[in-house]
């Protein structure tokens, strides 16, 4: 079959991603842009358009599936694009999502479609990276819900959104300063960062131009070539490992953001090989919560000693799950059933009496207090004395946690 590059562009900053694909559609040539719009699901069908850049080239409907406008999503989205790879003549196709959703799970739709995904980028106003992860309303408030029962917030949505995404189109956005664009950059240090508004190269000749000849000091036409690829045709056609990128968010295993401090915005580390003491931490969380515009990591708790949990909190609002078991904590035959990356990552970091268990917490934000923030931390391990007295007494200790993981 003929070969199509799959991009995925999302966002919930709506005005950045339009942005962004409008940029695409101008950079590329042959190339198209598949939209599913969720805000119709209410009347009971979602609504798709494909365009090019000269405007909208067809519209039609997909039925809801269960009442679930992402999952109409899923089922509409893999057969209309493999409708546009048969029938040959594009070279690039735009998937951009709805506001709300997350380009993780549709880049694995299209991935197990066999469809080739080049490309993954978040859309992205610098000057409203925080307002969005300051905002803990229920994206059901803001209209934004993609289903009866999404539960998510503003907030976590947009944080996914931007940490999964190597890639991500900055908006030439007028009101941010030197602090959105550092709270950015602390945010996800790997990404690559695509101005949007600059991909154009200033004086290059449009495709099969009439430039002079200098041996005949005439004019000729010169054999037909394509314009050099834009900065940001170039990030969304260099390759997308699904794979990898999953691997990166997992908790065991991802590469969280590095110590920093600058413009007024500093990321803490905190690591520590001491398990927290649960009731301590839990009467603790929502000043850990509220200290930063940002924290994520995994961690530790006494009374479950072989239990991997992972933090992850925005906007004021902090999610605990369970993730499985440590690697330390598993039998030296289950190892071959764990991803490589994963074994790499532990052993990177391994401890001779507790192996992979450790605090990794990394907390970024304005105005952070870095000292503050480590005291309470501190403050929440287990003393000497508890630490001494083994795992079998930590065991005992009151489950103030399993509440909060619906153990």
């Amino acid at each position: 079959m003929p070969e199509l590059s799959v991009v995925i562009v999302g966002g919930l900053h709506a005005d950045a991603r339009r942005a962004t694909v409008a940029q695409l559609l101008a950079d590329v040539p042959d190339s198209v842009v598949l939209h599913h719009d969720l805000a119709t699901a209410t009347a009971g069908t979602v609504v798709r358009t494909i365009s090019d850049a000269t405007g909208v080239v067809s519209a039609g409907e997909a039925p809801l599936v269960n009442d679930c406008a992402c999952c109409a999503l899923r089922e509409d989205l893999v057969p209309e694009l493999l409708r546009i790879r048969d029938a040959g003549g594009t070279r690039m196709a735009v998937v951009e999502l709805w506001d709300s959703v997350e380009p993780k799970a549709m880049a694995e739709v299209v991935t197990a479609g066999g469809l080739t995904v080049t490309g993954v980028i978040t859309a992205v106003d610098p000057a409203l990276v925080l307002p969005y992860l300051g905002n803990g309303d229920d994206l059901a408030e803001r209209g934004l819900a993609a289903a009866a029962t999404d539960q998510r917030t503003v907030a976590d949505t947009f944080a996914r959104q931007l940490e999964y995404a190597p890639v991500l189109a900055v908006v030439d956005s007028p009101e941010a300063d030197d602090e959105d664009r550092e709270l950015l950059a602390q945010l996800h240090p790997t990404a690559r960062q695509v101005p949007i508004g600059h991909g154009d190269l200033a004086g290059a000749p449009a495709p099969g131009a009439i430039a002079p000849d200098p041996a005949e000091g005439g004019l000729t036409v010169p054999a037909p070539r394509r314009r050099p690829l834009s900065p940001l045709a170039q990030a969304a056609l260099a390759g997308f490992d699904v794979e990898a990128a999953d691997a990166a968010q997992h908790p065991a295993c991802a590469l969280l953001p590095a110590e920093a401090d600058a413009h007024g915005v500093s990321t803490f580390v905190w690591h520590r090989r001491r398990p927290f003491h649960p009731e301590r931490l839990y009467a603790a969380l929502e000043d850990l919560t509220c200290a930063a515009a940002r924290s994520r990591g995994r961690f530790w708790l006494a009374d479950k000693p072989d239990v991997l949990l992972h933090w992850d909190a925005a906007g004021g609002a902090l999610c605990v799950e369970s993730v499985g078991p440590w690697l330390a904590s598993l039998p030296d035959a289950a190892w071959e059933m764990v991803p490589p990356v994963r074994r790499a990552a532990a052993a990177l970091d391994w401890h001779p009496e507790h192996g992979d268990c450790c605090q990794h917490l990394v907390f970024t934000s304005p105005g952070l207090d870095r000292d503050g923030l480590a005291q309470l931390l501190e403050s929440c391990l287990l003393t000497d004395a508890e630490y001494a007295a083994g795992r079998d007494a930590w065991k005992q200790l009151p489950p103030a946690f399993d509440t909060l993981l619906e153990v």
